[in-house]
């Protein structure tokens, strides 16, 4: 993520905590800046120069009405045009995920493993990464069949690897050194 999209993302996050309507905005964030990737035409009126922002604002304003998105987004969709940031919304959006969820005290792990988990399985995980990290984990999984079984658990830049795989590798490098 680029620095600009953190700094739009911070300022967000700050309007949004002092209203307590964190989870709303990120919705509604959410919401436009998928629109905004999905439709090619709402796309090029937002992000080309020759479109002056005072159309920009006035479509804005009347997706707005009809989405019935927050006076917080709004406004913040406006500075965007007015900074000609609007395409670095996709960006700013997952900043400002990341932003609020570290302010909530909320972590992000991906969770690679060589087989669907069990939701037992599932649950003790996230127990324990929860007890690992001090946080309240918000957790994504997927499958992937060369790491043999075990897993992988990625958190921020951290990785811990339970995979039979990395077991294999680190008991070869083990070997070839004796």
């Amino acid at each position: 993520m680029s620095a600009l999209a953190q700094r739009y993302a911070a300022a967000l996050a700050d309007a949004a905590f002092a209203r307590n309507a964190v989870e709303k905005i990120k919705r509604e964030l959410g919401e436009f800046a998928g629109m905004l990737e999905n439709s090619s035409e709402l796309r090029n009126v937002l992000t080309t120069p020759a479109i002056g922002p005072g159309a920009k604002k006035a479509v804005i304003g009347e997706i707005a009405q009809k989405m019935g998105l927050d006076v917080e987004v709004k406004n913040f969709l406006f500075v965007l045009v007015d900074h000609g940031r609007t395409g670095i919304l996709s960006e700013i959006r997952q900043a400002f995920e990341t932003e609020s969820n570290a302010r909530l005290g909320i972590v992000d792990a991906k969770v690679t493993s060589a087989r669907e988990l069990s939701e037992q399985e599932k649950l003790e995980l996230s127990k324990t990464l929860g007890r690992v990290t001090g946080k309240k984990v918000q957790t994504q999984y997927q499958i992937d069949m060369s790491l043999i079984g075990g897993t992988t658990v990625r958190i921020g830049s951290t990785i811990y690897d339970g995979s039979v795989r990395e077991q294999l590798n680190r008991l070869r490098t083990r070997l070839e050194a004796q």
